[in-house]
């Protein structure tokens, strides 16, 4: 038998090359150049007549069910020895046999480990064959590895708010855990262990640091706020889950929109206790060696426990539910803050910023973590997110699940939410809000068959949110184009107004053999001209820009490429950069047109129907008409 081999099937947590080195001490690849003697070749393979489950959303079993099949991948000639290896690893739970899977080449034999039905059911149950609520039953898991982890067998107050301060700053972590379960429903303990056993954050280091000096106490509260926000959605999301899935129901887009809408909408609203809890923190605990970041969140901890109140979040869900719009198109947007405005880029001006030195120290006070239902990160626009202190602006995405894979969900489908979304998240932090990303989720026949928009609307467009100021003289003038805030020159001159780009739902994986595995990515139409104003009315604009959408199906607004391949547009170009400098009135024609395009879209937005009641179309419609109308207002009272 020593000189015997076997090919594998497998499809749960073997099919990660660290684990499955771990276990035997051979590696694997789909490459067959990269085949060794120590690394086994690899390929994609189907389990025909099985289903996957995982009752106890630790490990996956196995089951036969006809019409459906488990997808994973075969390992070719695997030793003997380490097939006993495997099966040590595997336990009593399961039953290695022989199957017939699908190849590209065609079927063959493959040994695979089923779950055995008689030990399934005596440790499971009759439930063995059900999947159970793999989030809660997750969460439940990371709880107590805290409890088991940090001042173990402890029962005091203080050692339970620390072991939620704990995860308050693990917090990207459990948000990676949550991401990779999307994906496969299922967290094995090794996983689990490796991930969350990690050094807490500390910074005692910046106390020392003369430069940093000046601006701890801005970070410091700024990480208590935020760490209100995140205990307030907590609650939320704990003690009303019921009400809001009601609410809220598709797993489709990000499901901590609505409890994070509401924790937002009580912080704001209670705008002088939160001063207060910020202001007695640091006279109770000035920013010394003293006090480390563990300390302050956990003062965040108790305060939020005192003033989160029940009856108002109950008071808040029932007023957004009698205000809800959802629609059919899926809904992202991206927010950028920053204090210096465009010239957080600059870099002779970014450490101008006189409360956070650009962002400087953002990742210090692991506010990366603490913002992670938010999609929080700096971005400095370079495209690298490798650089620990980067000054740029301080952006958040809700939805944004991982940064680096481009992972993320959409947050809404309802126009109404996603505004009152922007309005509370402008409140909410003490930065100057600075520009906003719209995403609008297009729809699969749409790639490919995009047109350039007209430019008479794209001025309609820009009066509508790209962000009319009024200069010293009286002078309106549209600052996001005539600052040269949206015109980018790395690859020729170009008019960053808008761009269609890839999103994914799920984390990549992340070994050679299983990118095979990609989940369908959506396309997004990313429109990236709007001023952020925590004043404004973003609804009517949202509805626009979604009845363009739907009607117009735009296409990237203005690459270098398309100026070269169509001189038109290179001189509609120029004739835009000179209208934003000194823009004039919009013809009632070109008003009348934009509009019934609006219109077009909104009424066919499901299959030829509207996805909205015709009154809130209405209201879209007027609400637009009358800022268009306003903007021409202004335009024929300036000086001459």
């Amino acid at each position: 038998m020593t000189n015997q081999s076997f090919n594998l099937f497998v499809y749960g947590s073997l099919r990660d090359p660290v684990i499955f080195k771990s276990v035997c001490g051979l590696g694997f690849t789909p490459r067959a150049s990269a085949v060794t003697r120590k690394t086994l070749k690899a390929e994609l393979a189907i389990l025909p007549r099985h289903q996957k489950v995982s009752p106890d959303n630790v490990y996956f079993y196995a089951i036969p069910k006809k019409n459906v099949k488990i997808e994973g991948f075969v390992i070719f000639n695997i030793p003997a020895e380490a097939i006993n290896e495997i099966d040590r690893y595997e336990g009593k739970y399961y039953e290695r046999e022989t199957v017939e899977i699908n190849t590209a080449a065609g079927p063959i034999q493959a040994q695979a480990y089923l779950g055995s039905s008689r030990q399934m059911r005596k440790k499971f149950g009759d439930r063995f064959h059900v999947n159970l609520i793999h989030e809660l039953w997750l969460r439940k898991r990371i709880e107590k590895f805290f409890c088991d982890n940090t001042r173990p067998g402890e029962r005091s107050i203080d050692a339970d708010i620390e072991r939620r301060a704990r995860r308050e700053l693990l917090g990207t972590t459990e948000r990676d855990l949550i991401v990779s379960h999307l994906g496969s429903n299922v967290v094995s303990d090794y996983f689990l262990e490796h991930e969350l056993n990690r050094p807490c954050p500390s910074i005692m280091h910046l106390y020392y640091e003369d430069q940093a000096k000046p601006f701890i106490d801005k970070y410091i509260a700024l990480v208590v706020k935020q760490i209100l926000l995140n205990q307030f959605e907590q609650k939320l999301h704990d003690r009303f889950r019921y009400e809001l899935e009601r609410l809220f129901p598709s797993r489709r887009y990000f499901t901590r929109s609505l409890s994070l809408l509401i924790a937002l909408r009580m912080i704001n609203a209670n705008e002088k206790a939160v001063d207060a809890v910020l202001s007695r923190c640091l006279d109770e605990m000035p920013p010394s060696p003293d006090y480390d970041l563990l300390d302050y969140v956990k003062y965040a901890i108790s305060a939020a426990d005192s003033i989160f109140d029940s009856r108002v979040a109950r008071s808040q869900i029932a007023g957004i539910a009698s205000k809800l719009q959802p629609g059919l198109m899926p809904l992202g947007v991206e927010l950028e803050f920053s204090n210096l405005g465009y010239k957080a880029l600059d870099t002779e001006q970014a450490g101008a910023d006189p409360d956070f030195d650009g962002f400087k120290y953002f990742y210090d006070f692991r506010l990366d973590v603490l913002t992670w239902k938010l999609g929080g990160y700096i971005d400095d626009h370079s495209g690298s997110h490798d650089v620990p202190r980067r000054r740029g602006f301080f952006e958040v995405a809700p939805g944004r699940l991982n940064m680096l894979g481009d992972v993320s969900k959409p947050s809404t489908n309802d126009p109404w939410l996603m505004n009152q979304f922007i309005r509370e998240i402008t409140r909410f932090y003490p930065i100057r809000p600075h520009s906003m990303h719209l995403s609008l989720q297009m729809r699969k026949g749409q790639l490919g068959k995009q047109k350039v928009l007209p430019l008479s609307y794209v001025k309609c467009l820009l009066a509508l949110g790209g962000g009319t100021q009024e200069r010293s003289k009286g002078r309106l003038w549209i600052s996001r184009l005539a600052q040269a805030e949206i015109q980018d020159n790395r690859f020729g001159e170009e008019l960053v107004f808008s761009r269609t780009s890839k999103r994914k739902y799920h984390l990549p994986p992340e070994s050679a053999t299983e990118r095979a595995f990609a989940y369908n990515p959506s396309y997004t139409h990313q429109y990236k001209f709007i001023r952020l104003d925590g004043r404004a009315n973003y609804e009517p604009l949202i509805l626009a820009l979604k009845g363009l959408q739907i009607e117009c199906n735009p296409a990237d607004f203005l690459t270098a490429q398309q100026m070269i391949d169509k001189p038109k547009l290179q001189k509609q170009y120029q004739q835009l950069k000179e209208w934003a400098d000194d823009p004039t009135e919009i013809s009632r024609q070109t008003r009348s047109r934009f509009i019934q395009a609006i219109q077009q879209g909104l009424l066919n937005e499901t299959h030829r129907h509207p996805a909205h009641k015709l009154h809130y179309i209405d209201w879209a419609i007027s609400a637009i008409d009358v800022q268009l109308r306003l903007f021409n207002k202004k335009i024929a009272r300036q000086v001459p």
